[in-house]
């Protein structure tokens, strides 16, 4: 069975998340999406709220399965027999970074980083960039799943 891994923090999950996830659901036999924690980062949503969205939106696949985990990222592949991790690019400067990441992975145990190119629409997407521009009521909807930006916009008002 072919696996691979799409990590991130998905704070929240996005239209260019969600297109790298599918695009990876249709080379793999199952994916997995994991929301990575940081303790040290305070997200806007819960971990378990993170998971609850991104479960929402990714059941159409059908080969998706959402997890969270804290550690590295090829402990949680060693554990789980997954030898790839499928990651989006989307400018050269996101190359630069994910580069590094590869190398380290693939020298502490063999895992391999699959860079797919953003689709253009979401090339300048960040949940970052969605998140200060819907806090400053500019319209976000085109840029998240539908559960997402209702969920996104409850959020806000509640702050």
């Amino acid at each position: 069975m072919r696996r691979a891994v799409c990590p991130g923090s998905y704070d929240p999950i996005t239209n260019g998340h969600l297109d790298i996830i599918g695009r990876a659901s249709k080379l793999y036999d199952e994916v997995y999406v994991t929301v990575m924690i940081n303790k040290s980062k305070k997200g806007l949503f819960t971990v378990d709220e993170r998971i609850d969205l991104i479960r929402q939106v990714t059941s159409e696949f059908g080969n998706v399965r959402v997890e969270s985990f804290h550690g590295l990222l090829v402990d949680y592949c060693k554990q789980r027999d997954i030898p790839a991790i499928v990651k989006g690019l989307r400018a050269v400067s996101d190359f630069d970074y994910e580069l590094q990441m590869a190398q380290m992975n693939n020298g502490l145990t063999g895992v391999e980083t699959l860079f797919v190119p953003t689709n253009p629409t979401y090339s300048f997407l960040s949940s970052s960039l969605v998140k200060e521009v819907a806090a400053w009521g500019g319209d976000v909807s085109h840029l998240l799943p539908d559960a997402v930006f209702d969920a996104l916009s409850r959020r806000l008002r509640e702050q």
